[in-house]
């Protein structure tokens, strides 16, 4: 995750670099159910509305905490499918902030009513995701449901009723990018706390619509617009959060706006960015799906680590036996292509090593999706 706002608070307020702090362990995205009420056109976890065999228990989902526990694991993203379909997932909720986990919910909000907002409320949870595809024209066809963006907003307005820091969650895609300034100005009008894009990657149903992934043009201009208005936000003393996902060339793109912007700045913003060091696949950034099974992240649901029902997950995520996680947590990366010769390597990090492997086969080969072009990565065009 990139978090466009810390890095506009850098440049408005610049601090020391000081050493790197690396958590504790693994941000968790655990996927606790797979079904859904609605079949989104970009659903990693290809979800639909009906039950899936082999879930974990709620037992097997409490031991399974205790664990990431010991493990020191600080962040918990409760997912699905959509998890307030799992008839437990307030006691799942509860027992995660008990423990001491910083606790999300990440839903696509159609399901947050006045039937359950109080017991949502009664949880605690630190943070609501909600997922927004466009305004609502837009978003009910990529949520394939009539009304689903009106019941998403109604869910989101009752969180912010009660007090619950809650965010958008929007997926870029050229069939979408339209609806990114509308979705800005909603932002403003219904006072949301967080802007969440995730570039389109190439897993689940998202691969089956490789095709509709945007044009690197469009995503440049996408990311202008995001760190223009984090930065109008920053002047205006505004606090809200403005994060991206799953596209580490945002860091360096990021650093070539400041060059036009704040030269004198570009250096001490450089440094910043190696600190942050790009893709954190496999080593900050974990995932558990629904039948217990580990991946190094949200989009690698074709490869699994192991399962938490034949091995702690503390077990399976410091064993690098596994080439995949050998490979994630090398020091650094060992990256073919253009990602290899990049002269920013050390900010991005190789980028996003799924999108390779799905493309090519080969997991370190260059990641398909950098909408950066040779000049700004200090290559000479047509050189690798």
């Amino acid at each position: 995750m990139f978090r466009i706002s810390q890095f506009m608070q850098e440049i408005a307020q610049p601090t020391p670099l000081g050493p790197k702090r690396n958590p504790p362990g693994p941000v968790v995205i655990w996927n606790l159910i797979r079904r859904c009420n609605l079949t989104c056109k970009h659903c990693y976890s290809i979800s639909a509305d009906k039950d899936f065999p082999g879930e974990l228990s709620t037992a097997e989902a409490f031991g399974v905490m205790d664990d990431l526990q010991r493990f020191r694991v600080p962040v918990l993203i409760l997912s699905g499918g959509e998890p307030l379909l799992r008839p437990d997932i307030f006691d799942i909720a509860h027992r995660a902030k008990e423990t001491g986990f910083y606790v999300g919910l990440s839903s696509n909000g159609t399901l947050i009513d006045e039937g359950n907002i109080e017991r949502i409320a009664a949880v605690g949870f630190d943070y609501v995701g909600v997922s927004l595809d466009g305004i609502r024209d837009t978003h009910d066809r990529f949520r394939r449901m009539a009304g689903a963006f009106d019941a998403s907003m109604r869910g989101i307005r009752l969180c912010k009723a009660r007090g619950i820091k809650v965010g958008v969650r929007f997926t870029l895609t050229q069939d979408n990018a339209h609806d990114l300034p509308g979705l800005l100005q909603l932002m403003n009008e219904e006072g949301i706390d967080k802007f969440y894009l995730s570039h389109l990657n190439y897993a689940g149903r998202g691969n089956k619509n490789r095709k509709d992934d945007v044009f690197h043009q469009v995503t440049r201009q996408a990311m202008d617009l995001l760190f223009d208005t984090c930065w109008r936000d920053r002047q205006d003393g505004r606090q809200r959060e403005f994060v991206t996902g799953n596209n580490d060339a945002d860091g360096v793109y990021l650093l070539h706006w400041v060059r036009r912007k704040f030269p004198e700045l570009e250096e001490h913003i450089r440094a910043k960015l190696r600190q942050w060091g790009g893709n954190s696949s496999g080593v900050n950034v974990a995932n558990i799906d629904n039948l217990g099974n580990v991946h190094p992240d949200t989009m690698w649901w074709n490869y699994t680590l192991g399962n938490v029902r034949e091995r702690p997950f503390s077990e399976i995520w410091a064993d690098v036996g596994d080439p995949i996680m050998a490979g994630l947590k090398a020091q650094p990366r060992k990256i073919g292509g253009r990602c290899g010769a990049c002269r920013h390597f050390d900010i991005c990090g190789g980028n996003t090593r799924v999108r390779a492997w799905q493309v090519t086969g080969d997991p370190w080969a260059e990641d398909p999706a950098c909408y950066l072009d040779d000049e700004e990565i200090g290559l000479e065009a047509g050189s690798v």
